[in-house]
């Protein structure tokens, strides 16, 4: 994955432990080096997602929730209303922050702005594990996501085929700042230019994983080029507002192939109704486990794997009921 970082996980992990030898306080109080706990018992992990407006990030919740239950340690799981809202994000991790909790896991909307309030977080040596998204500080330890750039390419190969590879395509992207846009569209651009040279990208533009504006791309896009043949959408908003565009226009189900990314339930209908002709989902339960696990043994002075890979599957209507697919949708 491209984000920077000192190569000294175990570096950071050891000043965590130093920090986890002084969270003896009691009381919930909040102090430097991680002492606030919530109860004052249990270990407390501040969790600041992207969003709360996808299914996406509710399975991830979840998942963050069976593992700190399992684990025995306390968390708190919050996100701004729309992942567009960067200043509410970096307030939630303003608070975080401050509470002086014994980790935190955070996903970063915006990979720069984020910096300085690591080096807060250095400063207080909260140590951070980073999930979906990384910031582009030195200071976050590791990264538990989706390999976004595999996850593109895997699209793009099926968009190959189903459009009989060639023909003419266009991208709806969610954002052109965090990493998970940006290597969502870049490893399907690359896959294209590297192994299907009949194919042509003839526009990418972004609708900030909103059904509205995605939506409305997507129409200018097929009023612009009637002869195009695909769509890949590369969030569930993106992908449900070239659904929604499709449908508007009154186009049969097939007319134009749309490939989208993530799993709710309105791609998973549009799957089984013809309209989308397949897309890629994540493990999101599996992002939340990971994460939690991570900030737990970071706060304990243990070192973590640089990068996490939660994995990356194709599913259709030939194989929406499997059941090695069915446990990673989450509609």
């Amino acid at each position: 994955m491209r984000y920077r970082r000192r190569a000294a996980i175990v570096a950071a992990a050891a000043a965590a432990a130093l920090v986890f030898a002084g969270c003896a306080q009691s009381g919930g109080e909040t102090g430097e080096g991680g002492a606030g706990t919530e109860s004052g018992d249990k270990m407390y992990i501040a969790l600041v997602s992207k969003g709360f407006q996808h299914q996406f990030w509710q399975a991830v919740k979840k998942g963050a929730e069976e593992k700190a239950a399992e684990l025995g340690v306390e968390i708190t799981f919050e996100g701004p209303a729309a992942e567009t809202e960067v200043d509410a994000q970096l307030q939630m991790l303003q608070t975080a922050i401050d509470k002086g909790p014994d980790a935190i896991g955070y996903a970063a909307l915006d990979p720069e702005a984020c910096i300085p309030l690591y080096e807060q977080a250095e400063e207080k040596k909260i140590p951070i594990a980073q999930f979906d998204a990384p910031c582009d500080s030195d200071y976050g330890a590791n990264l538990s996501a989706t390999d976004s750039l595999k996850a593109g390419a895997l699209a793009a190969q099926h968009m190959a085929e189903l459009i009989g590879d060639s023909g003419k395509i266009a991208i709806v992207g969610h954002s052109q700042i965090n990493s998970t846009g940006v290597e969502r569209r870049d490893g399907f651009v690359n896959e294209m230019k590297d192994n299907h040279p009949n194919i042509e990208i003839v526009d990418i533009q972004y609708g900030d994983g909103d059904h509205l504006k995605s939506a409305d791309i997507a129409k200018a896009m097929l009023a612009a080029h009637p002869d195009l043949k695909g769509i890949y959408g590369t969030n569930e908003g993106s992908a449900i507002g070239v659904v929604n565009a499709v449908k508007e226009l009154g186009l049969e189900p097939g007319k134009v192939t749309i490939v989208g990314f993530d799993s709710g339930a309105a791609q998973v209908n549009a799957i089984k109704d013809g309209t989308m002709a397949g897309a890629i989902t994540q493990d999101p339960i599996g992002i939340g486990k990971s994460v939690v696990e991570s900030a737990y043994k970071l706060a304990k002075g243990e070192t973590v794997e640089e990068f996490i890979d939660t994995g990356s599957y194709w599913y259709d209507k030939t194989n929406i009921d499997d059941p090695e697919i069915a446990a990673v949708l989450y509609e």
